[in-house]
């Protein structure tokens, strides 16, 4: 996204699905116009739970996200969809209940709502109340508001089903919104990444639920943040004489560096005329230990680590169990993935294509072409976290 001032939107969401279900009744949809200066997040929820729901809810934020996406006023998307869903028979309500918020510039948010739970406003650790007013779309009352925003601002949407976690367990009626608001304020001052607090959140859910889900439940945070450049190297350049021109252009970079390989740490340290100093820690029996240059962030080995570090992105866009394990650890592959899921907005690799004969030995089954996977791989999955990506090869 162009941004003119430096700030940037953090967007995660997670969902849990009724129990015995195998689909999702809930739907969230991501889009960036082309204007380039604008999010758009729709959060549906299809009426009951299965099937029937998923596909309603899919629709319906799909259909929403791509009006808007195609520079459809705000007012004219909904009451096209409005217009559009039938009402259920039996319950009179809407087959498909949603939430929308446009982020413009960072600086603006533009939420528009029907008949889901209000959004959760929080800053500084505070609840802020939005200044929601109601209008109606044809014969269906729609809530409106629109906030200026700060850095550190974070905006929580989720589907009923957050809500009326415990009902009849933990508590008589439901998850009282104020509840919500003190849970989520109780974790305010770590500095979470929005996928993170809506994983802490759908957790508390579930546990309300006993494990037993009584409707789908999704949370989407949304959190207004400044950009973080990170720099990633591994590997040496194919050309030898290419090292101090690559080792250059990576530490011209504004930001924080991570330097991966063991030739590449030596290359390195030599271009920064510093001593690399290994470190004998096995935090983790499976993760070679990490080593000191001083002007560099984190010093790793490289494929084993990296491969770890992919691992726990693939986790981290499905259902972020490993966020336990990651988020406190001390060994490379556990840094890593702190500083690139959570510190990073922004992330240059900068790919060595040399070979390296060590890995050449056929009973090893590590080889050039893993390492340049990996690395592809765990691009790839880093830009759906929602970062800006860009690889360099040398």
């Amino acid at each position: 996204m162009k941004t003119s001032n430096n700030l940037c939107a953090d967007i995660g969401y997670l969902s849990i699905n009724h129990a015995g279900e195998q689909l999702c009744g809930d739907h969230v949809e991501i889009v960036e116009p082309e204007d380039g200066d604008s999010t758009i997040v729709v959060l549906a929820d299809g009426l009951g739970s299965g099937v029937k729901a998923s596909i309603l809810s899919t629709l319906t934020s799909k259909i929403l996200s791509t009006m808007l996406a195609a520079g459809l006023r705000l007012e004219d998307a909904v009451e096209t969809l409005v217009e559009t869903l039938p009402v259920c028979s039996v319950r009179k309500v809407a087959y498909s209940t949603f939430t929308i918020v446009r982020i413009t510039n960072n600086r603006r948010v533009e939420i528009i709502q029907y008949d889901n739970p209000k959004v959760i406003m929080l800053r500084d650790g505070k609840n802020v109340n939005i200044p929601f007013h109601e209008s109606y779309i044809g014969n269906k009352k729609i809530i409106k508001a629109e906030v200026d925003v700060e850095e550190h601002d974070a905006f929580l949407a989720f589907s009923d089903g957050v809500e009326h976690a415990g009902v009849g367990l933990s508590y008589n009626f439901g998850w009282k919104r104020e509840d919500i608001i003190d849970f989520l304020t109780a974790f305010w001052d770590v500095g979470y990444t929005a996928k993170t607090l809506s994983t802490i959140l759908i957790g508390e859910t579930n546990r309300l639920y006993e494990g037993k889900p009584g409707d789908d439940a999704t949370v989407c945070t949304i959190r207004i943040r400044k950009r973080e450049p990170v720099s990633l190297i591994i590997g040496p350049p194919s050309n030898r004489d290419d090292g101090n021109k690559m080792m250059s252009l990576f530490f011209a970079k504004e930001g924080k560096h991570i330097v991966c390989g063991g030739t590449t740490s030596t290359i390195a340290a030599e271009y920064l005329r510093k001593p690399l100093r290994p470190q004998l820690d096995f935090y983790d029996p499976d993760i070679p230990p990490t080593a000191e240059i001083e002007g560099v962030d984190i010093v790793t080995e490289g494929v084993i680590t990296i491969n770890r570090v992919l691992e726990y992105a693939l986790n981290y866009l499905a259902d972020n169990t490993s966020f336990e394990k990651w988020s406190y650890k001390k060994d490379g592959a556990s840094r890593i993935a702190r500083m690139l899921f959570e510190d990073a907005t922004d992330i240059n690799f900068f790919v060595g294509k040399a070979v390296n004969p060590a890995h050449q030995n056929s009973n090893l089954p590590i080889n050039f072409t893993i390492k340049m996977q990996l690395v592809k791989e765990l691009a790839e999955c880093l830009e759906k976290m929602g970062k800006k990506i860009k690889v360099s090869y040398f």
